[in-house]
């Protein structure tokens, strides 16, 4: 069988390795999808709750994308992008700089490509320090980013996340940043609130305190400060942590103030997660540097991007020592690229925007189903996202053990269900592709609402 294959020879990310090896564990062995179901080697059927870990944007085996997928592969799969080009690379920039763009919005100019959403953050840090070394700035080296923060798993990445869990096993082999409290109103040790069946950021009583800790952190270094690292309005592996309304327009100014680069990771959030294509249109922020990745194919092909302005694309110009010396062997694959051209026409199109809004709504719809149940702390919701925050006690909210792995289970019975979805600790996600009808995700809503059930 497959499975006793996996288990002899495989090594699964982010999975307890006794878990997995447990002769009482029998895997779930995916052999089929089609639209916003998943099928597997015995048969059943179970809905793809959580779009394959936030990738899957339009569904499984979409018409448009497996044609655009036939169509190059019929041409040529893949070449070297280093001293070379091809078709639909810079086709492929123009329209995600075209789709970046905005009326308060710099003119976002320049787009580099590489692999996956680490690479994607990356590359951004790299080019923001360099940027600084060679343009009369050497003393901007200080990163600052947000507790809890999660931007990937290569070692620039990881120095700029501050989550235990991730990245403490690796501290040693890390730069320096800068640490601040994230905006997480259910959480945060400023807000007076009462807890109420209401999502938290909406009945916070506090004065801001995390936007002063920003702040005085940018004037402690001054004139050294190189970037603000952070994920626009949502932090999805921190625990789905959805940001106060102005939070970003408010941090990414004292950023400037302070002359450093905003950096904004869209790998989570970008391509209508949020309600607007990308996150930081909504509260019509000004990027210096974007990272795009998961949804930019469709879920279909490893891909990401890292989109820049003109004005550090330039600071690179001159002399060879003065070159980006950062690159990838798949920079540039023709078939990753023809994906994400044919998903940036769908995702453009009304059809998929109307069933996009849809969903929002339905998600919208939910929140009353969820407060009903005693061990449901915090719901919240931005666009087509949903996060239920499990607790012990409600009035105070205090969490479960983690040790009890609570979220982990209900997800368990969730699976027994038909449903498939990843909980982070305790946060119960709910990310379904735009492909799913009204129907499908009432059935997710009902799914998830009985799994926690089961498990209490």
């Amino acid at each position: 069988m497959n499975s006793d294959l996996d288990k002899k020879y495989l090594w699964h990310p982010f999975t307890p390795t006794d878990l997995w090896l447990d002769p009482a564990h029998e895997p779930v062995v995916i052999v089929e999808g089609e639209g916003s179901w998943l099928m597997d080697a015995n048969g059943r059927r179970y809905l793809d709750g959580n779009s394959s870990i936030w990738t899957n944007l339009h569904g499984h085996r979409h018409p448009a994308l497996n044609h655009a997928i036939k169509t190059q592969l019929d041409r040529i799969a893949h070449s070297s992008f280093l001293g070379l080009t091809n078709e639909p690379a810079p086709q492929l920039a123009e329209k995600l700089l075209q789709a970046a763009a905005g009326e308060k919005t710099p003119h976002l100019h320049r787009c580099f490509l590489s692999d996956d959403g680490s690479t994607a953050v990356e590359a951004a840090l790299k080019i923001a320090h360099q940027y600084f070394q060679q343009n009369g700035e050497e003393q901007r080296t200080r990163f600052i980013s947000l507790g809890s923060a999660y931007h990937g798993d290569t070692v620039g990445a990881m120095s700029v996340g501050h989550s235990p869990l991730f990245h403490k096993t690796y501290r040693q082999m890390l730069f320096s940043s800068d640490e601040v409290m994230s905006p997480h109103c259910y959480r945060c040790p400023f807000n007076q609130a009462r807890p109420e069946k209401q999502d938290a950021r909406l009945v916070r009583k506090c004065h801001w305190e995390c936007l002063a800790q920003v702040e005085k952190k940018f004037q402690e270094h001054q004139d050294r400060s190189a970037a603000w690292v952070i994920e626009p309005r949502v932090q999805g592996a921190a625990g789905f942590i959805m940001h106060p309304e102005g939070y970003l327009q408010e941090t990414s100014a004292l950023a400037r103030q302070h002359g450093a680069l905003v950096i904004l990771d869209e790998v989570m959030t970008g391509f209508g997660r949020t309600g607007p294509l990308f996150a930081f249109q909504k509260e019509e922020v000004q990027p210096d540097l974007v990272a795009l990745a998961k949804g930019l194919t469709g879920g279909y092909l490893p891909l990401a991007a890292t989109l820049l302005t003109e004005k550090l694309f330039l600071g690179f110009r001159g002399h060879p020592s003065r070159t980006f010396y950062h690159g990838h062997s798949y920079t540039g694959n023709q078939l990753g690229c023809a994906a994400a051209l044919a998903s940036l026409d769908l995702l453009q199109s009304e059809p998929v925007r109307q069933n996009r809004l849809r969903l929002e709504n339905v998600l919208r719809h939910s929140h009353e189903k969820f407060w009903q149940l005693p061990h449901t702390g915090d719901v919240r919701q931005e666009g087509c996202i949903l996060a239920i925050e499990l607790v012990e006690d409600f009035a105070s909210r205090r969490p479960f053990d983690p040790a009890r792995c609570t979220g982990a289970e209900v997800c368990r019975q969730a699976a027994a269900l038909g449903l498939l979805t990843r909980p982070v600790g305790d946060v119960l996600v709910l990310m379904p592709p735009y492909s799913t009808t009204e129907t499908e995700a009432l059935l997710m809503i009902e799914r998830l609402h009985q799994a926690i059930q089961n498990t209490f």
